[in-house]
């Protein structure tokens, strides 16, 4: 079983409504549930309620999940550790949410599965100020890198970017996402098993922060495609 990591805020969590499109499953492919793999079904990550203002659904590890399985041929397990709202200071290095995201893949591994990669999506919390946007490739760095050695694996790291109707988000409040953008970028093209998932042309579930169902299928074909670029480079 190639086993990946799901972190960051409630982009990678998954604020798609059920209901919008088709429901995704596949026999090949697991998600973790109190230390054990069962069948994968949305919503994969329970970091809010089924219902209310930020309410969890379709997120884009399912449609990524199932082109892993085509692609290994083989089993494919979803580890859910990411957190909506959470800032990076939120996911530092011994704080509950980092630990949390380890001991989940600890737990994992225990199945006999193999570390295959982490998918990230943050940022939104870091584009409220200019100091936050433009320092997050070292304040990002100084998590995933001992992420990495805390669960014992150098693995391809997938990044998305954040979606562009962030523009319209309460009145600027996430104003300074393009940076957040770049930054991004700008640490995948510094390490040698990064790359980037576009969020170019992708809509927002009417709340002018969350990507909707539609786009959360498109979003996990294409990390997909990202972390083919990485394995086949």
């Amino acid at each position: 079983m190639k086993l990946f990591l799901l972190v960051g805020q409630s982009n990678m969590a998954g604020r798609g409504n059920l209901g919008d499109v088709p429901e995704l499953t596949d026999p090949r492919c697991k998600m973790l549930r109190n230390g054990r793999f069962q069948p994968m079904r949305e919503p994969i990550v329970f970091d809010r309620p089924l219902k209310g203002k930020y309410h969890i659904g379709v997120g884009l590890a399912t449609s990524f999940a199932v082109r892993a399985a085509d692609y290994f041929g083989e089993e494919i397990g979803l580890i859910p550790a990411a957190d909506g709202g959470t800032s990076l200071a939120d996911w530092a290095v011994g704080g509950l949410l980092y630990d949390h995201a380890v001991m989940q893949t600890k737990l994992a591994l225990r199945s006999g599965g193999e570390m295959a990669g982490i998918l990230w999506h943050q940022g939104e919390a870091e584009s409220g100020t200019l100091e936050r946007a433009s320092t997050y490739c070292a304040r990002f760095d100084a998590i995933i890198t001992q992420m990495q050695k805390d669960i014992g694996c150098d693995v391809p790291l997938i990044l998305g970017e954040l979606g562009e109707f962030l523009v319209h988000y309460e009145n600027g409040r996430a104003q300074y996402f393009p940076i957040v953008n770049e930054q991004l970028h700008a640490y995948a093209a510094s390490q040698p098993k990064c790359a980037v998932a576009s969020a170019a042309g992708l809509t927002d579930n009417q709340d002018q922060l969350h990507f909707n169902a539609a786009s959360l299928r498109i979003f996990g074909e294409r990390y997909f495609e990202a972390y083919r670029s990485v394995i086949e480079s």
